[in-house]
């Protein structure tokens, strides 16, 4: 069997894909793994390049936008490895990540999704890699200067990507940008939920590996670069993120909870709206445009909490096996590493 299935969803992203892979194949030396592409019916249509520069590729072509938990799904189905890594293509390892994740997460009892330090392209740690699930509190209290300020605090305990340790450590949730799981742990907790079309469904997974009886890990030594957002529309990515979390809150809250949340978050915006207003007239012109950037996405964030209501229709299924094989005469692969 291999040892790690790579699968990545790729939407209008192959500029960043091809430099992913291109880090997946330097830094991976010590692991026999496989890379599986789901391309989401991306207009730019460049997806052909990666078939001519890595034949061994897996590359699967669906005729529509599956959304990223159904085309995660289906990538593996066409996996085999023993671990499976999901992995967004707007990313580049910096360190043998996958080594170090592997030769750590063997040892670790009862793993359930696991993942490493995200930097920006400074190199700077992303703080969105680990989490925490969202309640009320926690989301009324997030900024950023009182996160860093106190990175332990319970509500978001970002603490152990500041600690000076390599051991792996407990967290609630790791961020969907690079997750990895045990082969038969993430078929056991279902796979992704498909209600999610995009965001939230990572949230959602290692909910439910936790409430399986999994342990979720940080492992701080695996170091990868997430630009984070290069397929995403801005106002349209803002929008759906937190329609994602109202319905990841109603899942595993209640209704009544989240009704609850999108009156509490709705206060909150709307007193960041007014801040953000009075700054942006106050402020010279540097200051001015980052206050406008956050002022829109608290409007939209508004929006969202005032007009959402739930969506009532059922999710398509993913292709079953046997529909995946019909569409063989799109695919093409080869045997890995």
């Amino acid at each position: 069997m291999t040892d790690l299935s790579i699968i990545i969803v790729n939407w209008n992203s192959t500029a960043f894909l091809l430099k992913c892979l291109e880090s997946i194949y330097a830094f991976s030396q010590e692991t026999k793994f496989e890379v599986i592409v789901v391309d989401n019916a991306s207009p730019d249509g460049d997806i052909g390049v990666v078939r001519g520069r890595y034949e061994d590729v897996v590359v699967i072509e669906s005729r529509k936008n599956l959304g990223f938990a159904r085309a995660n799904n289906l990538g593996f189905l066409a996996s085999r490895g023993e671990y499976v890594v999901f992995l967004n293509p707007d990313t580049m390892l910096t360190n043998p990540a996958f080594d170090l994740m592997l030769r750590q997460v063997r040892s670790l009892p009862a793993v359930g999704a696991v993942g490493c330090a995200l930097l920006n392209e400074d190199q700077s740690l992303q703080t969105s890699a680990i989490q925490t699930f969202p309640t009320i509190l926690n989301q009324l209290l997030d900024l950023d200067i009182v996160r860093n300020r106190f990175p332990g605090c319970r509500l978001w305990n970002i603490a152990p990507m500041f600690a000076a340790g390599t051991e792996p450590c407990s967290v609630e949730v790791i961020s969907g940008a690079c997750i990895m799981f045990r082969r038969d742990v993430f078929a056991q907790i279902g796979q992704f939920s498909e209600e999610y079309f995009m965001y939230a469904e990572d949230l959602d997974l290692c909910y439910k590996a936790a409430k399986a009886g999994f342990t979720n890990y940080y492992i701080p030594q695996g170091r990868i670069i997430h630009y984070g957002g290069k397929s995403s529309i801005r106002r349209k990515a803002v929008v759906m993120k937190w329609s994602s979390i109202l319905q990841y809150v109603a899942k595993h809250r209640g209704y009544s909870y989240q009704l609850v949340f999108r009156a509490a978050m709705a206060c909150s915006a709307l007193a960041r709206v007014i801040t953000l207003t009075a700054l942006v007239a106050v402020s010279g012109r540097a200051r001015r445009e980052s206050a406008r950037a956050a002022l829109l996405k608290w409007w939209l964030i508004l929006r969202t909490m005032v007009s959402h209501f739930e969506r009532k229709q059922p999710p398509e299924k993913v292709p079953t096996q046997e529909a995946q094989r019909s569409q063989q005469a799109r695919c093409s692969g080869g045997k890995g590493r």
